[in-house]
């Protein structure tokens, strides 16, 4: 419908000039001729024609656009759900969230519109040149000479466009960037007095994306102030030959009216599509965004291997883990089995492996060296959401979506409200739900903010509750946790716990003093593993830990449960 109607539009294009030759050659004798009265009924419905065709064009242009922005932004959020997940390490979420909302948004609009009007535009252009040829061929040849002209000033522009508009989409995700840093870290900023520096980046990056919006209107305006100049050079040609070929008589007062007046007609399509290289090069660069995280960003793969519930046996195989090829080892040689049901505890000090360990079973990350195996299966062959069906993660970073709680809970899973009240109220959360007015059904607003810490890691335990999968992760679940707290939902661990393969991250002894074994890493390595018993009596590095530690942790959590 757009195509069609704008061809029908642009095809209209040479009729006013048309209707104004014979209107000034007889409209204006005395000689009885009453067929020129018929150009105003014709020079109305000319224009009731082209003001339908401009809409349906529009209407017709409007649609598909917001269809295909429909179902490219799906597909944009699907690779996102899908993606290894080193895209969220290598772009900020401020970029993420604007590539998928905002760019594609603005380069679909800007890019369509501006191909369909540089359609018409050339359409109007060949009408109309058809019409000039048709009137007088050796005037248009003049006309002919200025479009090289402006092939060459829009190329060599375009491509100062381009370039302006990639460093101008850099600059507008550095100051999404400071603007999100800001938003998450705005109690520390507050705190250490660093506003007035914070201040001074926000400001050199929007005088940056100023400088870079001032040059694209100065080349944008450039283009277009060149281009009236070269059509203006033209007209003022074409007006000095036809006044000495109407002084010879070669031409009519009409033909010379309907020649000027075509060439009027002529500049507008070749402003605009000068104008258009402006938009079609800012769409086409905030589209690739999009094209560049559909087509180049990969995917996670997938093995093909499924079972309704895993038993819970895994080994690691000499796994080592890099996270960058300069950087040291997070994990080198990792060999070690837990049995099915065991409950295992990783303990060492800040930086030594323990959440890079835990993050390889649901492949968080890939190892770099050898394999893990769940059941006698490598990871790899295994299907990613069987696999992850069988993992229930607690992390000590919570993170809640803006939904209820009850939706929060049984997140990704069928929702049972009964099941979702027993599992919090086994998370040490029932008298917290109790006073809410909409109990379960109460929102939780951006990442349940609003939630003491201690409330919010109490809902990941009861959402690991409701998945019931007989693999748990623990990574310093109970760190934001009060003793009394603390003490009710590590009796709700130990319930859990129960004939499940768990891995516990801890710095308590209360924690982790129940294991049936537990691990020591340092510096990536495992160097020691038995009970904590046996651990104590090696006197090693378990040992020394838990001397300086662990020790006194347990002390404080007596004297607070004492008091």
């Amino acid at each position: 419908m757009a195509i069609a109607a704008t061809v029908l539009g642009s095809a209209t294009e040479p009729m006013v000039p048309a209707l104004l030759k014979p209107l000034l050659d007889r409209g204006f004798k005395t000689d009885g001729n009453l067929d020129i009265w018929l150009v105003p009924f014709f020079l109305m419905l000319l224009f009731g024609a082209r003001g339908l065709t401009a809409f349906v064009a529009q209407f017709g242009l409007a649609r598909v656009t917001n269809l295909g922005l429909q179902k490219l932004r799906a597909a944009m959020f699907d690779k996102l759900l899908s993606a290894k997940l080193a895209l969220f390490t290598d772009q900020s979420s401020s970029a993420i969230a604007n590539t998928v909302v905002y760019e594609v948004q603005n380069g679909s609009h800007l890019l369509v519109n501006a191909v369909m009007r540089l359609a018409r535009d050339v359409l109007s252009v060949l009408a109309l040149v058809a019409y000039l040829l048709y009137l007088n061929w050796k005037l248009t040849l003049v006309v002919g000479l200025m479009f090289p002209a402006v092939i060459v000033v829009v190329r060599v522009l375009s491509k100062r466009l381009y370039r302006l508009t990639k460093e101008s989409q850099r600059a507008t995700d550095e100051l999404a960037y400071v603007v999100e840093e800001n938003v998450l870290a705005h109690r520390d900023v507050r705190l250490h007095g660093a506003q007035t520096v914070q201040a001074g980046r926000f400001h050199l990056l929007s005088v940056s994306l100023r400088n870079l919006s001032m040059k694209s209107t100065v080349t944008h305006a450039g283009m277009s102030a060149l281009t009236q100049l070269m059509a203006a050079a033209a007209l003022s040609a074409v007006i000095s030959i036809a006044l000495i070929q109407s002084a010879q008589g070669a031409t009519t007062v009409g033909s010379f009216v309907a020649f000027i007046t075509a060439m009027l007609l002529l500049i507008a399509p070749i402003k605009s599509l000068s104008d258009a290289a402006t938009p079609i090069t800012r769409g086409l660069a905030a589209l690739e965004r999009g094209v560049h995280l559909l087509d180049l960003i990969e995917d996670e793969s997938s093995g093909s291997f499924k079972l309704a519930r895993a038993s819970g046996d895994i080994r690691f195989e000499g796994v080592s883990l890099r996270y960058k090829d300069d950087a040291a080892a997070a994990l080198q040689d990792i060999s070690l089995r837990v049995q099915p049901g065991e409950t295992v505890a990783i303990v060492g000090t800040s930086g030594s492996g323990k959440s890079s360990l835990v993050n390889l079973l649901p492949r968080f990350r890939d190892p770099n060296a050898g394999q893990i195996l769940l059941d006698g299966v490598p990871l790899q062959d295994w299907n990613l959401g069987a696999l992850r069906s069988q993992i229930a993660f607690v992390s000590q970073h919570v993170v809640m979506l803006n939904d209820s709680i009850a939706s929060n809970v049984a997140l990704g899973q069928q929702l049972d409200r009964q099941k979702v009240i027993t599992c919090l109220q086994a998370a040490n959360l029932e008298k917290f739900i109790a006073e809410l007015p909409q109990g379960i059904d109460t929102l939780l607003g951006h990442n349940a903010m609003q939630l003491s810490g201690g409330q919010r890691q109490r809902l990941a335990i009861a959402r690991a509750l409701y998945k019931d999968a007989p693999i748990l992760i623990l990574d310093e679940a109970t760190s934001a946790l009060d003793t009394e707290s603390e003490q009710a939902v590590q009796q709700a661990i130990e319930r859990l716990t129960l004939s499940r393969t768990s891995l516990i991250i801890a710095h308590r002894l209360s924690t982790i003093q129940h294991a049936d074994r537990i691990l020591m890493l340092d510096g990536g390595r495992l160097i020691e593993s038995g009970t904590h018993a046996q651990l104590l009596a090696q006197g090693g590095a378990y040992s020394h830990l838990y001397k300086l530690g662990f020790s006194n942790d347990d002390a404080k959590s007596q004297s607070n449960t004492m008091s």
